[in-house]
């Protein structure tokens, strides 16, 4: 093989390598913003980047085929003034109140689209449109599981409302959070 030959070929793999990895840091990017915080999560529960990439790339399809949509503005008004009546109530009976928030919260987001499944499953599902109020879902969630264990004052429930309002606040939009991102 000639010199040249060989420095063509050494060019044409350092094409290629840095292509793949210009494509790696990219698909990397795209993740860490789509998901945000869960970014993070799934990289800390894994143990490795292409791990938890391959993870959140798998929920992204799984969650893709759901039929989510969007609330009809009269189930969107009805849900908002279920969730005033709940804080309402909190007031009276906080016990109640987070009891019925964190149901509240699975109404809507069966209402959407979204399968009732067990928590963590629920949590990736909602992480993949709404990466910014997944976090408060997990620590309201976490709140109300010590609330039904008894150890859960009611400043901790305070804030689970707080948490399950943000949450509540961006699965209420009337616009969803994919058609916003498809638009940009």
């Amino acid at each position: 093989m000639s010199t040249q030959t060989v420095v063509v070929l050494v060019v044409a793999v350092a094409i290629v390598v840095a292509c793949a990895l210009l494509l790696k840091a990219r698909k990397s990017q795209r993740l860490r913003s789509r998901f945000g915080p869960e970014y993070g999560r799934a990289v800390q529960q894994t143990g490795s980047r292409t791990q938890a990439e391959a993870k959140l790339e798998g929920l992204e399809k799984r969650v893709e085929r759901y039929h989510l949509r969007p609330l009809s503005p009269e189930a969107r008004v009805n849900f908002i003034e279920e969730w005033r009546k709940v804080q309402a109530r909190f007031v009276d009976d906080p016990r109640a109140a987070l009891t019925e928030a964190d149901r509240l919260i699975e109404e809507i987001m069966a209402a959407r689209g979204y399968p009732i499944a067990e928590f963590e499953v629920r949590a990736a599902d909602i992480s993949v449109d709404h990466p910014g109020a997944v976090e408060h879902y997990r620590a309201g969630h976490e709140i109300a599981v010590r609330h039904a264990q008894g150890r859960a004052s009611t400043e901790d429930m305070r804030l689970a409302m707080i948490h399950y309002r943000t949450l509540f606040d961006d699965l209420a939009e009337p616009e969803t959070v994919r058609s916003k991102a498809l638009s940009v």
